[in-house]
């Protein structure tokens, strides 16, 4: 099989097991999707949203988020991996958001790309999603996956992306890193696929396929507990 007939069929199928994917983070608009996707790098979307919540009651603009202040941001960000130096970027990417864009966020990869802590994938994450451009972004999850998958080769994200650019049909482009993420966080995980959940196993030339497992097998036995006065 093809890479492209074989990119047609996986996606097909991703399709139709989830018609309707979209991204985790939690946001409002494209300011507070761009906030949390700098604050989601090394870090789960679970633990951004449960940051993100009473954040995004109160500031929902750059304006508000500089009125708020880094040592305030800082409070409600301080259970994320690498928290000060998101605060600075944070704060430092509202600034020129509102110096150098109108207080908007803007609809063009260049620009994303001169904020503070903002690199490719976190423009294509907002292009995407924000203004609905068909972007693939290559996060842990799709790197893995489109390899595993047979879709893409690559050592950097850029690589992968650039496969995947050329080999996922147009009709699926606009949800193709949706549909890679929440595959690889759900199904195709990291340390033991599951693959007897795996929608597209039949056509994943990945080996060797990870066998169901068998719920008739009892139990391991464990070891019985110590007796009270037994010596340690």
């Amino acid at each position: 099989m093809s890479k492209r007939a074989r990119a047609e069929e996986i996606f097909k199928r991703l399709a139709a097991a989830m018609p309707a994917p979209k991204g985790e983070l939690e946001h409002i608009n494209p300011y507070t999707l761009l906030v949390a996707v700098v604050l989601s790098a090394q870090a789960t979307d679970k633990g951004v949203n449960r940051a993100t919540e009473p954040l995004f009651k109160m500031v929902k603009t750059p304006e508000q988020m500089i009125k708020l202040g880094e040592a305030r941001l800082i409070d409600h960000i301080k259970t994320i991996g690498l928290f000060r130096m998101k605060a600075k970027n944070v704060i430092a990417l509202s600034r020129a958001l509102i110096e150098k864009h109108g207080g908007k966020v803007p609809r063009d990869r260049d620009a994303l790309e001169t904020l503070p802590g903002v690199g490719r994938k976190t423009a294509n994450v907002v292009l995407n999603i924000a203004f609905g451009e068909p972007t693939i972004a290559v996060d842990t999850h799709v790197f893995r996956v489109a390899q595993r998958l047979g879709l893409a080769k690559g050592k950097t994200p850029r690589e992968i992306e650039d496969h995947l650019v050329k080999v996922v049909p147009e009709n699926y482009r606009q949800h193709a890193h949706h549909w890679l993420i929440l595959h690889g966080r759900y199904v195709c995980v990291a340390r033991k696929p599951k693959c007897y959940e795996c929608a597209v196993r039949e056509v994943c030339p990945f080996k060797p396929k990870t066998p169901a497992p068998d719920v008739t097998k009892p139990a391991p036995r464990r070891a019985p507990e110590q007796r009270a006065g037994q010596r340690q």
